[in-house]
């Protein structure tokens, strides 16, 4: 395959039509994060999520091979962009909804497939997903062994069931839009507690309605204001016997191959952010004076603020959408690659934000300016998807360290 970032056809289609999509629908639903509380905010948004779902925009995340639109993660890439730049919160919980389905697509068995992602696939009402691995606490160390463990959720097979006992966080949309449940729950748990981690640890599907799952609050997050991210007990919720997906005990192996194309996207999500607040920006550049002769941006260190952070969003989609191809293509370097987007992507972003904040000067602390909601929504792209600090620069580390690593082979490998 040559090298070449022109998009296709249908790419461009994709990408113009999301774009007005997010301008017509997604942008008038900002007010949604002015709501007092968590729950109303998350409530408020529901048409908007309605319309992406009657749109297709969930069908185009789901794979042609399940029964969906998308051609790979690059066309995800392409959209999530258009969309994230106008509403994070939203599409956040479009990509949580992803996220929640990815163990089915990756690890599920055909039958478990065709049974449960007919409700995703319609273009209808407003189907959510959530993939529970976050707990109070933990997560970070899921391989460790008791009492330091991450996953301590744990699942008991009783007869033909499996019982879980756990609590879970920072899960998006979990709870559902009544408090009931999503309508699909992917739940990462302990079923064997003698085992060790990489044997231990296996993936539930937890379908609405789920008698036993114990809403306690929603989180009230700095960013990403009108997402829903709940704290809830998972009381003796019991799921069936072949609720199991993937294999047995393979569960830390399945929520990797899940979060590798997750940490890609969070690089794109940083490329909105950043691109928002630079369109913005140079807006006001060229149009304030701020008491002077000409607007600010002839003046040498606006010009040079703003050209840092075109190139660094510049820098920042190349890198995401190279680790988008190398997942799509099942490259030995998309884990690396899709790991150094999401630690990049997210600190460019938090970096950039602020540069631009000092262009604006103090008004842009004035939430009737964009630029305060972004640096808020930014804040949280270093710290989920797997943190920077005690996920992902581990992860790398653990690369960086194998034996037979080869520091030349992210550069691309030969077609065959």
């Amino acid at each position: 395959m040559a090298v070449d970032f022109r998009l296709t056809v249908r790419q461009r289609e994709l990408q113009l039509h999301s774009r007005q999509f997010a301008r017509e629908v997604l942008a008038s639903a900002l007010g949604a994060e002015k709501l007092p509380t968590a729950e109303q905010r998350f409530a408020a948004t529901k048409p908007a999520y309605e319309a992406m779902i009657a749109a297709g925009f969930l069908r185009k995340c789901i794979p042609l091979s399940a029964g969906g639109e998308s051609s790979g993660l690059i066309d995800t890439a392409i959209m999530v962009e258009e969309l994230y730049a106008v509403n994070a919160s939203i599409t956040l919980t479009l990509i949580g909804t992803l996220l929640g389905l990815l163990p089915l697509l990756i690890g599920g068995s055909q039958k478990q497939k065709s049974r449960l992602l007919p409700q995703f696939l319609k273009e209808a009402g407003a189907p959510l997903a959530g993939f529970c691995a976050t707990e109070p606490g933990g997560s970070a160390n899921a391989g460790s062994p008791p009492p330091g463990e991450g996953v301590r959720t744990m699942a008991a097979l009783r007869g033909d069931e499996w019982i879980i006992e756990g609590r879970k966080s920072w899960v998006s949309s979990a709870t559902g839009w009544d408090r009931k449940g999503a309508d699909l729950l992917t739940v990462l748990c302990r079923t064997d507690s003698d085992a060790p981690a990489e044997r231990g640890i296996s993936v539930m599907i937890v379908e609405r309605p789920a008698s036993g799952l114990i809403f306690e609050r929603a989180i009230e997050s700095a960013g990403h204001r009108a997402h829903l991210l709940p704290v809830f007990n998972l009381r003796s919720v019991s799921v069936a016997a072949d609720n199991v997906l993937g294999s047995l005990g393979g569960g830390l192996a399945l929520t990797a191959a899940c979060f590798t194309g997750a940490a890609a996207l969070v690089g794109i999500f940083a490329v909105a952010l950043m691109r928002a607040a630079f369109e913005f920006t140079l807006g006001f550049a060229r149009t304030e004076r701020r008491g002077g002769v000409h607007p600010i941006i002839e003046h040498q260190a606006v010009g040079y603020a703003l050209a840092d952070a075109k190139m660094a969003i510049e820098a920042t989609r190349c890198l995401s959408w190279r680790a988008c191809q190398a997942v799509d293509v099942q490259s030995p370097a998309a884990q690396e690659l899709a790991i150094e987007a999401k630690i990049y992507g997210s600190e460019t972003a938090v970096r950039v934000l602020t540069d631009l904040m000092r262009v604006v000067g103090i008004e842009s602390y004035d939430h009737a300016l964009p630029l305060g909601r972004l640096l808020q929504d930014a804040l949280a792209l270093p710290l989920f998807g797997g943190g920077n600090i005690g996920v992902r620069r581990r992860q790398l580390h653990a690369i960086l360290k194998q034996p037979a690593y080869d520091p030349l082979m992210t550069g691309g490998e030969a077609e065959v």
